[in-house]
Order: C-alpha cells, then structure tokens, then sequence
C-alpha cells in the first residue's frame, strides 16, 4: 500500500521491478552482492552522515536482496541494489533529520580513518564518468565540510545531488528512488549543485598543501608558539565541536583567528596538565587530520581540516563518543 506524502517526497514500499525468468543461484546472488557492496556503502555514508545509518542500510539492502522471490531475473543487479540502499536512505533521512533538529550543539558526520571505520573513500567502480567540472569527486563528496553542507538539503535534494553528480546515476533510475518525475529531479540536483557551490568552503585539492598546513597547525599547538598559530589560522578560521552533550565541547561555532587561538590553547593547556594527552596524525574522511586521545579522563576526538590558501579556514572536531566507537583510537 502507498505511503503518505512526506516533506521528503512520496514514499513507496515497492522495490524496483524485476524481470521474469531464471534467477541467479544462491552462491551468484550473493557473489553479485558482495561486488557493489563497498559501491553500496560509499552511497549510504554520503547519504546519511554516520557509520551506523550506512551498516544498517546496507544490512536492510542484503535482506531484501535476498527476498526476491526465486525463478526472478533481476536485469541490472547494480541498478536495482543502488535503487534498494537509496530508497532505505531516504526513508531513514526523515527520522534522522528531526533527532539532529533537537541536538545538543552543533551535528557533525561521524569520521573516518582511511585505514579503519567502514570500507575504502574512493571505491572502485563507483559509476562515475568524465563529467562537468562541477561535479565532485569521491574523495570531495566524503569530506567533513562538503557533509556538512549536504545535511542544509532536503532528503531529496540531497539523493538527487549525490546519486547523480557523485555516482552518475540516471534521473529516470533517482526519479524511481524519491517517487518524482525525471525531470523533478533534474531540478533538483540543479538546486541542490547550485546551494553546494553557494555554501561550500573554498578549499585546496592540493593534499601535500592540506597535510603541510595540519603539520604546521599541529607543530604550533603542541610547541606553544602563538605566533606560528595565528599565521596558520585564516582570520575568518570556523571551529565547530560536535560533543553531542556527552562531553563538554563548545556548543557554538567559535570564529575568528585570535578566539580560535585562545580555543585551541586552552584546550592543550588543559590536556597537558593533566597528563597523558597523545595527538597523531591520520587520513580523515579523504585528507590529513589529526587524532587525540587523553587515557586519564578517556576523552577522545578526531580532528577534520578545511584548508585553502595555506591557512585553516575550518576545524571540525568529533568528540562525542558516540561518533567515535567505530574507530580504533587505542593505536594512539
């Protein structure tokens, strides 16, 4: 039975149609499967935001991958598993959007380590093709800040934007996904593509330059040189502090070089102090970041960087432990 109307679109609990004919056994279904997982994955996270929200997609997509009835042929296993594990996602947007709605302080995307939290940033055979400049790579569309201007979309918007401009997917095969037209959801990612470019950071895609600046940051953090951190934060430098209310965290945006300076210093000062505090470097979410933990209190964080011009622009700190269960900090 349909679904009602939602913000988010119409919802349908149909699965994207089948062929009749010899179905693949068992062993193939599931070998089919377990080629676009990573590919399903790498949809999920972008979609949702959190670890948690893509295993859980990708579980629900297996189960009813499984459930096509057997003697059926499913023409394009890809399609209709991307259509599966985006259809999920969207149902799952709407539910997620009204708990971040009522969050403490600022909602940031769970991180991850490019060798730990969930499978490989860039996967292989994403779909994606020679296109318009504007259209961002995998390694763009994982980062921090990007995530953080996606969850300013609707659900639908946000579908469209990612299936089709990231992955490469058909309209007529998104438009099936969020029950719209084809050419609904044309504008859509229209829409969508264009608040992106509006509202996205400038950065550099230089990753020697992104890594030599969090290795100045870091440097001067750590060696208490004042000077050397200013010269490395923007003067308009963004830090945001996702504590989730767990751990105490700044629950506003902190802007401005100087006040971001102070921020920071306080924050290592106090770590210090109380010993034990261990900082590292780490690819997160597709480039240099830094890591921290503190045994003695068992506080713990991953640090993301939006760099542009050889300054910081914004920091992104995940400290709710909540976010962090996936990772294995313990290396540190």
């Amino acid at each position: 039975m349909a679904q009602p109307e939602t913000e988010a679109g119409t919802e349908r609990e149909r699965e994207p149609e089948t062929a009749g004919g010899t179905g693949a056994p068992d062993g193939d279904r599931l070998a089919q499967f377990e080629e676009q997982r990573g590919r399903l994955w790498a949809i999920a996270y972008r979609i949702m935001g959190t670890v948690s929200d893509a295993d859980d997609a990708v579980q629900e997509t297996w189960l009813r991958w499984q459930s096509v009835p057997a003697g059926t042929t499913v023409a394009s296993p890809r399609g209709f598993l991307t259509t599966v594990v985006s259809r999920i996602c969207y149902d799952l947007l709407g539910s997620a959007r009204a708990r971040r709605e009522t969050y403490v302080g600022p909602w940031l995307p769970e991180p991850l380590l490019d060798d730990a939290g969930g499978p490989p940033l860039g996967v292989a055979g994403s779909g994606r093709t020679d296109g318009p400049e504007d259209r961002v790579t995998l390694d763009e569309s994982v980062g921090m800040a990007l995530l953080t201007v996606l969850e300013r979309l609707t659900p639908a918007e946000r579908i469209a934007f990612i299936l089709h401009d990231v992955f490469a997917v058909p309209f007529p095969e998104i438009a099936e996904t969020v029950g719209r037209t084809p050419d609904s959801v044309r504008q859509l990612a229209s829409r969508a593509r264009k608040r992106v470019r509006a509202e996205a950071p400038r950065r550099t895609v230089d990753r020697a330059e992104h890594r030599r600046t969090v290795e100045a940051f870091l440097s001067a953090v750590m060696g208490g040189d004042l000077d050397a951190l200013l010269s490395v934060l923007d003067p308009e430098v963004i830090w945001r502090s996702d504590g989730g209310g767990k751990v105490s965290s700044a629950r506003r945006p902190v802007i401005g070089r100087d006040k971001v300076a102070r921020f920071v210093r306080g924050l290592v000062t106090r770590g210090v102090q109380e010993g034990g505090l261990r900082v590292a470097m780490a690819d997160v979410n597709g480039a240099a970041g830094l890591l921290f933990a503190h045994p003695e209190s068992g506080q713990a964080g991953v640090f993301a960087f939006t760099v542009h011009d050889g300054r910081i622009t914004e920091v992104d700190a995940v400290i709710n432990p909540d976010k962090l269960g996936h990772l294995d900090l313990d290396r540190l």
